[in-house]
């Protein structure tokens, strides 16, 4: 399902994600296992509040390099494009 990322609109990071969620734009959130819990556990709440599905990657590096960037990502979020 990383795959995704790779072809759609994305968001990374949480501030990113984090603004997407709230507006409405985030289509499917995706979050690190080995992320801070600090971190990822708000994203989740508000994904679930939002009606977002979200998935869990196996690691920061694997969701980092889904999002094609060179370093780990704790989350990202696959977003609309308006």
């Amino acid at each position: 399902m990383l795959n995704e990322l790779e072809n759609e609109l994305k968001v990374v990071g949480v501030k990113q994600t984090r603004r997407a969620l709230a507006s409405g734009r985030a289509k499917r959130l995706y979050l690190a296992k080995d992320a801070d819990p600090q971190l990822t556990q708000p994203l989740e709440r508000q994904a679930q509040e939002k009606g977002v599905e979200t998935v869990w990657a196996e690691s920061m590096k694997a969701l980092g390099r889904a999002c094609g960037i060179a370093v780990g990502a704790a989350c990202g979020a696959v977003v609309s494009g308006t």
